[in-house]
């Protein structure tokens, strides 16, 4: 694989949510989506195995959102990544790493437009040292505690990148 492949992408249906504060499955105008509160910091969770031809460089995150009521004010996300690997992660428990985030994003001036932030991870600690082959879960967090944008915010796509 080489730097700027993609190396997973995940849509609404792949969520499993965590018991506590979810985002929700919702649908806007036939498109599924995954709500995010704004006054909650609700959590999606997606589950993959690192393909084998990932070269073992740094990853970038997009997050493909949009908003369902507000055209003003800033957004933040938040993403981490927790490794499954070969006896890595007792499953009784959760270990995500720390997150990063992108934060005070510019909502779109228009409801349901689609806009895409990215938030990137180097490789090592940063992305819990995921190797080749090994499982792992991305986590994706609207810190709605430290934004202003009003209404939920609407999950579209994930995708992750080789960088």
């Amino acid at each position: 694989m080489a730097s700027g492949d993609t190396i997973d992408r995940f849509t609404p249906q792949h969520n499993e949510p965590p018991a506590t504060n979810p985002a929700t499955i919702d649908k806007r105008n036939g498109h599924p989506v995954l709500d995010f509160d704004a006054s909650t910091n609700e959590t999606a969770i997606f589950s993959s195995i690192m393909p084998r031809n990932y070269a073992g460089g740094g990853l970038t995150v997009y997050v493909h959102y949009s908003m369902s009521t507000a055209t003003s004010g800033d957004i933040d996300w938040d993403v981490g990544f927790e490794r499954i690997g070969d006896q890595q992660q007792d499953l009784d428990s959760d270990g995500f790493a720390a997150v990063n985030s992108v934060d005070t994003t510019t909502v779109p001036a228009t409801s349901g437009l689609v806009d895409i932030v990215n938030i990137t991870f180097t490789d090592g600690a940063d992305m819990d040292s995921i190797a080749v082959g090994e499982g792992y879960r991305i986590q994706v967090i609207r810190d709605a505690t430290n934004d202003s944008a009003t209404g939920d915010a609407e999950l579209r796509f994930l995708e992750i990148k080789e960088t």
